[in-house]
Formats: structure tokens, sequence, C-alpha cells
């Protein structure tokens, strides 16, 4: 797919989504200076363009019960193609894990993985990522305090633009 190219329109709507997704789109074109007839067509260009990949509502880990979070490194055995597929298929049914990352350095993967507790973790090493074939050592280290977290990407100003 071709890189769209935003123009300072777009990156304020960008910018205004990513604050508050349930804008209407009205309260969008407001903000961006816009009618709303315009400001709905870029918006489904974003979409189209894949610049809008989806729309979520975020959660409170801690209000629904998920008050652990954990950084696992993973490495496997082998780093072969094979292994590499076979490893990130098997993580993409973990709904614990939020976010998967296939690094450099001593660990082959980086899991950020959220539970209720330190048993539903033992359960989930024990359980599921030690059965994953390949894998050959598993090291946790726990969040004690969450003291960053954004969703929003930092958009580019038009000057700063490539």
């Amino acid at each position: 797919m071709r890189k769209k190219r935003l123009d300072s329109i777009d990156l304020k709507i960008l910018q205004e989504i990513q604050a508050n997704a349930r804008l209407t789109n009205s309260e969008l074109a407001a903000r961006v200076n816009l009618s709303a007839s315009p400001c709905l067509a870029r918006v489904k260009a974003l979409e189209e363009a894949g610049v809008i990949s989806r729309y979520v509502t975020l959660l409170d880990p801690l209000q629904i019960g998920l008050n652990v979070s954990v950084f696992i490194e993973i490495r496997l055995e082998q780093q072969i193609e094979k292994s590499l597929e076979r490893f990130q298929n098997a993580i993409r049914n973990y709904p614990e894990v939020m976010e998967c990352y296939l690094m450099t350095g001593d660990s082959d993967y980086l899991l950020r993985v959220v539970v209720p507790d330190i048993q539903a973790l033992e359960r989930f090493i024990i359980d599921e990522l030690s059965k994953i074939p390949g894998v050959s050592n598993i090291k946790s280290s726990f969040a004690l305090k969450q003291v960053k977290y954004q969703t929003a990407l930092p958009l580019p100003t038009p000057s700063t633009r490539a």
C-alpha cells in the first residue's frame, strides 16, 4: 500500500480523533475548521489508506481486575523462520498478551502481559508459554508502577514531515 501524503488538515484530524475517537463528524469538523462533508470525506480517505486502522475503547486494567503487568523476555532454541512463525502464531492466541515484539539483543521476543494475580501469571507461564515448541528461556520482570501510558502516536508537524 502506498503511503498517504498527509497535509496539515489530515494531521489535525488525526490529532483530534486520537484524543477522542467518539467525536461526532460535526464536532470533528468544527475542531479542524472544515464543513462536515469534506471532513467526513477526509476521514474516510484516511481509513481507506490504512492511516486509521481501527477505533477502540481503552479500559483501565485495574478496574477490571487485571492487577499484574509483566514484561516477559523469550528466547527460542533456534532463530529460524519456522521457529519464529510457530512462536508468533501461538502467541496470537493468548488474550493476556497485550503486545509482542521480535527483538534484537539477548532475547528473541518481548511480551507485555496483564493478568489478575501472580497465580494466573504462574499458570500462564507454566501451562502456556513453556509449552510452545522451541521456547528455551523465559524471563519475567514485573512493572511496579506505570509512569506513562500513551496510545496517541506523536504526529509530525507540517513543517517536519518528510
